[in-house]
Order: structure tokens, then sequence, then C-alpha cells
């Protein structure tokens, strides 16, 4: 079966490693075969890896992105995987498992997808944790 995507005006995005940028109008592009795919606002820059989730998520996009680390790097992705499911409860953390399932199976854009909800989570609650300390480190009138 295969895959169509519709490009927005310079829209990036990587298809097995090589970097493509559509013109200036909307395009549509049938990726006939398997190949490794994944949008360019889909990507995370190694300076936003700054948190464990999103950690997780930019060696993931690594294997993706760099098949000749893969083997190396899908052991450290399992191991960060795991340490997070203490973290997060219940209903979220499935999302951590849904993550590992796809890596597993070496379908890294499926593991990527399954990693946003909790990055969004994860965002608030540090933003939750970022405000009481900085109540707390307010001085008391």
């Amino acid at each position: 079966m295969a895959l169509r995507l519709t490009l927005k005006p310079n829209e990036k995005i990587v298809i097995n490693g090589c970097v493509i940028r559509n013109a200036d109008r909307r395009q549509m592009l049938t990726i006939e075969n398997h190949a490794d795919i994944v949008r360019g606002v889909d990507l995370l820059d190694e300076n936003e890896a700054g948190s464990p989730v999103k950690r997780v998520y930019f060696f993931v996009q690594a294997c993706l992105l760099k098949p000749d680390i893969r083997d190396e790097l899908i052991p450290v992705v399992q191991k960060d995987l795991a340490a997070l499911v203490p973290i997060f409860h219940e209903e979220i953390g499935s999302h951590i498992f849904e993550a590992a399932t796809h890596v597993a199976c070496r379908d890294f854009y499926k593991a990527m997808r399954a990693l946003r909800p909790l990055i969004n989570y994860e965002a608030r609650l540090l933003e939750k944790i970022n405000g009481v300390e900085t109540a707390m480190a307010a001085p008391a009138e």
C-alpha cells in the first residue's frame, strides 16, 4: 500500500536520510515502497532534547534517520523508556509501552508518534513544577 503525502509550500521532509524541501506550492508525493520518512515538523533539534521524554524521542528520531547506528541506539532507547515507566501514571504511561513496542518492531516513526502525547504531558508537568518553584522563591510581602 502506497503512502500519500501532501507537502505544504517549503515544507521539509526526510526520506531515508535525504532531506527534501518542497517548492513554493502544495505538492503530493506517493511513496510506493517502504522507506524511513519523517516530516520536518516532527523533528526535534538536539538542543531541544533537554527533558527525559524529549531525550528518548531524540534517540528514536536518530534511529529513524541514521540506520547505521540503530543497533547501538535501540538498547539505549529501550532502557530510557523503561526508566520512564514508574514516573508516569497508567493512562499516560500506556504511550511508553506503545513506543517500546514500535521500537522493538523497528517502526521508529510510530514510536515517535506514540511519544508526542507524553512530551505534551511532560511539558505541562514541568510548567507546573517551575511555577511552584517560582512562587516559593518569590519573597513574601
